[in-house]
């Protein structure tokens, strides 16, 4: 194949209708990386022979020793194709440019997916033949249906059904069909859901105007007047009276049978095997036999996959009904998956697996093909199965002729996704018309304006920038003396370090590493060794919506709070210069001038103004911040780690290291404690892993240790058989009445567990209280001050911070938008489920002040006091505020008890971790004091009160049994029955627990879905795939926090209990180990026993 010459693709992204933007999207290990091998094949960069095998795009060292894909990467490939205008017209030749973006499968680095989904238009979606619909399947389908990404399947891995399974075609076509039900469930369970929110919708849309029909109507009868009211009202019963009810539900479900499914009649499903360089879609066959059966191309495609069958007789096709009791195959697995079995027969078949040559010969000429004989002589039958599916089905031909005839362009793809995306952004009716046209439409004009979103930053060495390599393949007579002499100096001075003798190993180590680029002095004869620094560079990866952008641009980066409602409000979007513009392909760059509109572009000069991801524009009045609508849905960075420099000189290089690295990862989230620990947030082991790895190699450049993983926890209580008696049986369990130590002030509260229902629900909407709040602020602020420019900077004074992650928090974002009175109806259900204390949370709704901790967590302040001191959290905008005639002070000391509220529930008694699903009531709040001497001693009282409450709030906390909350995965294994048992071994003792199990048929693998404390998760996946012997490899999705159903400060004191288990508790508590654990990592107080056995002790001699 010749190489393309990257002016060509430069030139072809002039054209907006000829581009294809894709991603490749699948489970782990489903073959993404080799397909993307076959199509840049096709472009001359590598040999056809090593297509999925040397794995191109993934250009990392641990990424091709791993064999798995870790970062996104993004290609521009030509391809040219024969297209008629009209059936009966001549063919012309069209030139395509296709930008391909492979993303990684594996759970840690979901966060890749994300940024690889919003650039493109369409997505290849793989699922592998055997395995079927996995974990991350369902997640990268649910990630293109929220994109707006039209999907073409790839069942890939077709040989395993053949060389793996042995299944005869028959076997395989109804295997196949199976999974493509499988697909096509995940697909419909997506239509669904949308479908229930647009009737929902529907629905409130009747109900409003019911409502406003009736308050017409009760408006009309008051009124004395029967002209114009009643005209008006007349109008709206009849605009009522002819709305259609059945109109959405009808042209939705139109939309679902033309769109959301995969078939293979439609062509937008394609068979292949990407290790062996093959693939097909109906339509190729269906032109293959057209003329020998006599049947029409068109025809033949609607009947070649399904219950039809062809009479061998008439050549006629027939439906089930007309078989007449005959056994004939269906027209797929005769047509179609008979001819592949047949070759894979032919080349890799035979009593000896050596293939057979008299049907090899009769394959070819019946196919018309030629193979060298030199491959025909080859005893790799590999080699000759290739040569023959290369020359019959290209995998290159297949995918690709699909991806230009179903996926959309650039203009097309816009025109249909922009709309909704701009509606959903921040202050979208305040967005420039002109700015909305060309986006919508795609427009490349360079008067348009220039809008881009930069999904993520990637990080380049600078010696692998353009500027910095050298042009051209050939060396010039110079470089190559240059070359030989720095070679000469490395041999020599391999030998000096081994001691005089010539060292094989060493001396092609030393040969291996000798490079033209390489500026460092050989000549010194002491051989001092020192590297010549290569910064790193951050390169914005980005998606050009409209307009032209240029080197040399001026543009803003919009913050990400920015709305076009209050353009000028603090931080202001930041002016920065375009410095280069790059076009990515793979594992380097070429320099641009200026990009259109339509195509994805490496930019510089965006560092140290864009963090992770956000928007560009050549205007910052009117323009749409796209990065607030981002569907960055990351696995969850759960896993902290402390880092700390090996030599304490390097701190600065490995403070400058994190930010970078934090910057360059999308999933990386890093923060400095009060402590002064410098720790990181992971996705998981493995995530955490690379990230060292490029901390210490490439963005700080030294050697940094890291400390034990910080696994996060929660604090809860239950009402338990165990519990103690109440410390107070006057007032009851849970019950506090605190004084002050002036005793000035007095408090009494109630701490009570939320009712499970409640607790989920509040899990669940985390981002719908963070917004709540956030309006609520806002609101108050406006209420306060002329100007809301400071509104935006409030967010962050009471902890509700972008960086403070926690981990359920990335999971309830989905949930966000739900109003207020909505999420006031829900919370009232929620608490109605409880049946037990119906008394107790009668009206708790209307009365809760604030959530926590952070203002935003699964725990509940309930307001008991009369008037209602602290105010309702809850309330409408309209609705006046009953706390209004409080007295001042004590109005001032209301919210210092919110604001213990928070310090409590944020750090718990146990072991100064969250709490969860607690309920406190603030009964009454008593000042003992005058007016004025309150207001002059509200410093004193501040930290008392504060003090008071907390400690009030940990006293009630534990009059109940104290639970301690683990993080959870969910983690899927795929293995064999063989290995069945070890892998439940392993899971069970690290104290996780079965799910579910199923066969995973026609194979004789098992799929196992576990749950797994992180807690225990460290070193997991390896020793799996070491008592397996690699037959088995898990996925870990964190699943949220469950309880560990054991008091931490449980003792036996009954005789049955002693009896049962010992004066000394044989049996290990296990949540009190944990509890220990982390009280010793925070450096509390742990009761220990120094010596546990005193009358036995130890000589050295036994």
């Amino acid at each position: 194949m010749p190489v393309v010459p990257p002016e060509k693709l430069v030139k072809l992204q002039q054209q907006g209708d000829g581009i294809r933007n894709i991603c490749i999207l699948a489970h782990v290990d489903h073959g993404k990386t080799s397909l993307t091998d076959a199509l840049i094949a096709t472009n001359g960069i590598i040999s056809p022979k090593l297509a999925g095998k040397i794995r191109y795009l993934d250009s990392r060292p641990d990424e091709q020793s791993r064999g798995i894909t870790m970062e996104s990467s993004a290609i521009s490939l030509y391809f040219s194709l024969l297209r008629r205008d009209a059936p009966e017209a001549e063919p012309e030749q069209k030139d395509y440019l296709i930008n391909l973006i492979d993303s990684p499968g594996h759970i840690d680095f979901s966060s890749e997916v994300s940024t690889a989904s919003r650039l493109c238009d369409g997505a290849v979606v793989l699922v592998d033949a055997v395995e079927g619909v996995c974990s991350q399947t369902v997640t990268v389908l649910r990630q293109a249906w929220k994109e707006k990404l039209k999907p073409l399947l790839v069942i890939n891995k077709m040989d395993r059904l053949i060389t793996e399974l042995k299944l005869s075609p028959g076997e395989a076509y109804t295997h196949l069909s199976k999974l493509l039900e499988q697909v096509n469930a995940v697909m419909g369970s997506f239509a669904l859901g949308e479908r229930m929110e647009d009737d929902l919708r529907w629905r409130e849309r009747i109900d409003e105007r019911v409502t406003a029909a009736a308050a017409a109507k009760e408006h009309d009868d008051a009124d004395t007047v029967t002209g114009g009211p009643k005209g008006r009202l007349d109008n709206l019963l009849e605009e009522l009276e002819g709305l259609s009810t059945s109109g959405t539900p009808a042209e939705y479900e139109e939309k679902e049978d033309e769109d959301i499914y995969f078939e293979p009649e439609r062509n937008n499903v394609i068979f292949s095997s990407a290790i062996d360089g093959w693939a097909f879609t109906p339509r190729q066959f269906a032109g293959l036999y057209a003329k020998k059966l006599g049947i029409k191309r068109r025809v033949l495609e609607k009947v070649l996959w399904g219950d039809f069958y062809l009479d061998p007789k008439t050549k006629r096709v027939l439906g089930p009904k007309h078989l007449k009791g005959r056994n004939l195959k269906p027209m797929f697995v005769q047509l179609v998956l008979d001819q592949i079995w047949a070759v894979y027969e032919g080349t890799m078949g035979g009593p000896n697996n050596k293939g057979d040559p008299v049907l090899m010969e009769k394959i070819t000429k019946g196919l018309n093909i030629k193979i060298p004989p030199h491959i025909m002589r080859s005893r790799d039958p590999k080699a000759l199965m290739s040569a023959v599916f290369g020359a019959w089905l290209p995998l290159s031909t297949a995918l690709l002729v699909s991806v230009i005839e179903h996926l959309p362009s650039p203009r097309t793809a816009q025109e249909t996704r922009m709309p909704s995306l701009l509606d959903a952004s921040p202050g979208s009716e305040h967005i420039d018309e002109r700015v909305r046209e060309a986006m919508t439409h795609s427009n490349s004009a360079i008067a348009e304006p220039v809008v881009a979103y930069v999904s993520k930053m990637i990080s380049i060495p600078e010696s692998e920038l353009p500027a910095n390599k050298r042009r051209g393949g050939m060396l010039s007579a110079e470089e190559a003396q240059e070359l030989g002499r720095k070679k000469r100096a490395e041999i020599a001075r391999a030998q000096a370090q081994a001691g005089g003798e010539p060292n094989v190993v060493i001396i092609t180590d030393a040969l291996s590493s000798a490079a033209i680029d390489n500026r460092e002095d050989l000549d010194g004869v002491n051989g001092e060794e020192q590297q010549q620094e290569d910064p790193e560079h951050l390169i914005g990866f980005a998606r050009l919506f409209s307009g032209t952008l240029t080197v040399g641009d001026e543009v803003y980066v919009l913050p990400p709070k920015y709305t076009p409602a209050r353009p000028h409000a603090q931080p202001q979007p930041r002016k920065v210069t375009i410095t280069a513009l790059y076009l990515l392909m793979g594992r380097s760059l070429e320099s641009l001038n200026s990009v259109p509109a339509g195509n994805i572009v490496g930019i510089a000069g965006l560092e140290g103004a864009i963090l992770k991801y956000g928007t560009i524009c050549s205007q910052f009045e009117g323009a749409p911040n796209l990065s607030s609508t981002t569907a960055i849905s990351t696995n969850a960075p759960i896993v902290r780690v402390a880092l700390e420099p090996a030599f304490p000189g390097d701190l600065d290089k490995m403070i400058r290291g994190l930010r970078l690295l934090e910057q360059a990862d999308p999933a990386v989230v890093y923060e400095q404690l009060e402590s002064g620990e410098h720790v990181i947030l992971t996705a998981g082991e493995l995530h955490l892993e690379r990230c060292l790895k490029d901390l210490r190699e490439r963005f700080a450049k030294c050697d940094i240790q890291a400390g034990e993983a910080i696994v996060p926890y929660k604090e809860g209580i239950v009402k338990g058989e165990e519990m103690n008696a109440p410390r107070d049986p006057a007032l009851g369990r849970g019950r506090v009445e605190g004084v002050t130590t002036s005793k000035q002030v007095t408090v009494r509260l109630s701490v009570r567990p939320l009712p499970a229902p409640v607790t989920e629900f509040l899990v669940r909407h985390t981002g719908a209280v963070k917004r709540l709040y956030s309006e609520r602020k806002a609101q108050e602020e406006e209420r306060t001050s002329s100007g809301g420019a400071d509104a935006r900077d409030g967010d962050n004074t009471d902890g509700v911070d972008g960086h403070d992650i926690e981990a359920e928090e990335t999971a309830a974002e989905a949930e966000q938008n739900i109003s207020l009175a909505d999420f006031r109806q829900r919370l009232a259900e929620a608490f109605a489920e409880d049946k037990t204390e119906t008394e107790v949370w009668k009206d708790a709704v209307e009365r809760i002040a604030a959530f926590g901790p952070r203002r935003i967590g699964p725990n509940v302040l309930i307001d008991m006091t009369e008037g209602g001191i602290c105010g309702k959290f809850l309330r409408e905008q309209n609705e006046a505020d009953e706390s209004g005639d409080k007295e001042e002070h004590t109005s001032a000391l209301a919210d210092k008890v919110a604001h213990a509220f928070q310090l409590a529930t944020y750090q718990g008694p146990l072991c100064n971790e969250p709490l969860q699903g607690v309920a406190v009531f603030l009964e009454e709040l008593s000042v003992n004091v005058p007016e004025n001497e309150a207001s002059q001693n509200m410093g004193r009282l501040t930290g008392e009160i504060i003090r008071t409450v907390r400690d009030s709030i940990r006293q009630g906390f534990l009059d109940w049994s104290p639970r301690i909350l683990l993080a959870m995965y969910s983690c899927e294994i795929q293995a064999s029955a063989e290995v069945l048992g070890r892998v439940y071994s392993v899971i069970t003792r690290r104290r996780g627990r079965i799910v579910n199990e199923s066969l995973l048929e026609p194979s004789t693998n098992f799929t196992i879905l576990a749950l797994l404390p992180v807690a225990e998760s460290f070193g997991f996946s390896d020793e799996i795939r070491q008592r397996t012997s690699g037959f088995a490899a898990p996925q870990l999705v964190f699943e949220g926090f469950e309880m560990l159903d054991e008091d931490p400060y449980w003792v036996p004191t009954t005789e049955e209990e002693l009896e049962d288990i010992g004066e000394k508790a044989d049996k290990e508590n296990v949540a009190r180990r944990y509890v220990d654990g982390v009280r010793d990592r925070k450096g509390l107080t742990v009761k220990k026993k120094v010596v546990e056995s005193a009358e036995k002790q130890k000589t050295l001699k036994r």
